[in-house]
């Protein structure tokens, strides 16, 4: 889907050309049909090739693949995803990201009262 998002249509060809680490075409080609069943991202025939586009936008598959992930792995609570994400080794955060995340806690304290 990054992929997708990057270049706004792209062949199945092109998506693999994309990927750092290449699976094979037939998995990106089976990935793709995955994608479409799901309708995230459609198809038009270009004579024999098929071109891929994202039907949704790229903050609504942002905020349903993190949904996923928040509550497939941290039991859908929030707490323990900025708790895995600051205790974890090697988590680098600078200063000013404390302090954007300090900014947006504040946030939503105030828009919850």
């Amino acid at each position: 889907m990054d992929v997708l998002y990057r270049l706004g249509r792209a062949t199945a060809g092109e998506i693999l050309e994309a990927l750092p680490a290449a699976p094979s075409y037939s998995t990106v080609r089976t990935q793709l049909r995955v994608l479409e069943t799901k309708g995230h991202v459609r198809h038009e025939e270009l004579g024999l090739r098929y071109l891929y586009t994202p039907t949704v936008p790229r903050h609504a598959a942002r905020k349903s693949a993190l949904k996923h992930l928040v509550d497939t792995f941290f039991e859908g609570s929030s707490a323990k995803v900025v708790a895995a994400l600051l205790g974890s080794d090697g988590a680098r955060v600078s200063d000013e990201e404390l302090a954007r995340i300090a900014e947006v806690v504040e946030n939503a304290r105030k828009e919850s009262r």
